[in-house]
């Protein structure tokens, strides 16, 4: 089956650093980009940021630069670094792809993971 698996989500307290991993199952990340999207209670899915296939700059959303970074690295994984997390950064964390370049939109990814929980309380 084609997609991510998340990992790394957990509770953690305001102010406190996560790191989630996304690794890609049968798959290879060439060539594509991938996003990070969030979805926190009774919101719409969001995207936190996306790296695409070119490994430039990430992009990231205006409420987590700066406390976020996204990363690759060559065992086909893809990170997501958080730092100084907030109240509102609470949800659940998924990784999807598209070739080639980002996208605003999440349906323009495809390759959903489970995703993993993060809960951000004190």
């Amino acid at each position: 089956q084609l997609q991510f698996v998340e990992s790394g989500g957990s509770l953690v307290q305001p102010g406190g650093s996560l790191r989630l991993s996304c690794a890609a199952s049968g798959f290879t990340l060439d060539g594509y980009a991938v996003g990070w999207f969030r979805q926190g209670p009774g919101k719409e899915r969001e995207r936190v940021g996306c790296t695409d296939h070119t490994l430039g700059s990430p992009y990231y959303a205006d409420s987590v630069k700066g406390r976020f970074t996204i990363s690759r690295d060559n065992t086909n994984t893809v990170y997501l670094q958080m730092n100084s997390l907030k109240l509102g950064d609470t949800g659940i964390y998924y990784c999807a792809r598209r070739r080639a370049f980002c996208s605003r939109s999440s349906t323009n990814f495809g390759s959903w993971g489970q995703g993993t929980q993060v809960t951000v309380s004190s």
